[in-house]
């Protein structure tokens, strides 16, 4: 990246005519409506805590917020219209409170990115790699910007069985740029574009571990990358540490996925993981001291 002096911006997207330009890597901050993510397990249910989480998140330095209203884990079914029903109210107020901020949804189903690209999202962050065909003419349609995931061939709410590959490197940065020309010649803003690793989606430990030494490949492609690793298993399994103690591992690695070149995380935790990026760019020259004082 460049220094500070030649470059004050060095990152900057493009979300539906959104330009988002910082001084460090972006955030993405998870809100999931839902009583039964793997992490939050329904603190952000009821619509007046989803609420709170998204002005604290935002008060944080959140530069995208990610609603999402049904699990990427197995569990009950949830249909289209409990979906949206979950998600519309959430963005509606979130459009209205926040004029400036980027809103992506974290769904599969193209009936529900139209529905919430009508209402003002900006991004469909797509975890499940494009299974929905509908999904990426939706997408353009708005002239919003995608997330390529890699899940291994897996399809929505399902977890892998012993997953192989030659190059576990190699089959991400495959599939996720072939998905992502796909999405351009869908017509999808190639500027909005962001590939996902997909760390944990068929994967092994060992494999999401591969992923993250593989990351600077993936960032060569020239297309931003998306990690999004938050308190995820591979933490847990690597630490030996329970789900509420996976914190100080996700920041380690975010810490060293940005100084590679990762243009946006997704986070729980907004302001530690927005102090492990301006952290990480001040010591690499992208980003001045917030004060510098000492001696001066």
């Amino acid at each position: 990246m460049a220094s500070a002096a030649a470059d004050p911006t060095p990152v900057h997207m493009v979300l539906r005519g959104r330009h988002l330009r910082r001084d460090r890597a972006l955030i993405m901050a998870i809100v999931n409506r839902t009583p039964d993510s793997f992490y939050d397990q329904g603190s952000t249910w009821a619509p007046e805590d989803a609420r709170k989480a998204i002005d604290d998140a935002v008060a944080a330095g959140a530069d995208v917020v990610d609603l999402g209203g049904v699990p990427a884990s197995p569990g009950p079914e949830v249909s289209v219209a409990e979906e949206l029903d979950r998600l519309l109210p959430t963005l509606t107020w979130t459009r209205e409170q926040h004029p400036d901020l980027a809103i992506s949804i974290d769904t599969y189903r193209a009936e529900v990115a139209r529905a919430c690209l009508a209402a003002g999202a900006d991004l469909v962050n797509d975890s499940w790699a494009g299974w929905d065909p509908e999904i990426l003419p939706v997408t353009a349609a708005y002239g919003a910007g995608y997330v390529c995931a890699h899940t291994g061939g897996l399809t929505p709410r399902t977890d892998p069985v012993r997953p192989v590959y030659d190059d576990v490197v190699g089959d991400v940065i495959a599939v996720t740029t072939a998905l992502a020309e796909r999405a351009v010649a869908a017509g999808v803003p190639r500027e909005g574009l962001l590939l996902d690793p997909t760390i944990d989606f068929g994967k092994n430990t060992l494999q999401s571990l591969e992923v993250l030494r593989g990351l600077p490949r993936l960032v060569a492609t020239g297309t931003p990358v998306l990690l999004a690793m938050s308190n995820k298993g591979v933490v847990g399994e690597t630490l030996d540490v329970p789900l509420h103690g996976r914190l100080t591992g996700t920041l380690a690695a975010t810490a060293l996925a940005v100084a590679a070149g990762v243009t946006m995380v997704r986070a729980h935790q907004v302001e530690e993981t927005r102090q492990t990026l301006e952290m990480v760019a001040s010591v690499l020259g992208d980003r001045p001291p917030s004060r510098a004082e000492r001696w001066m």
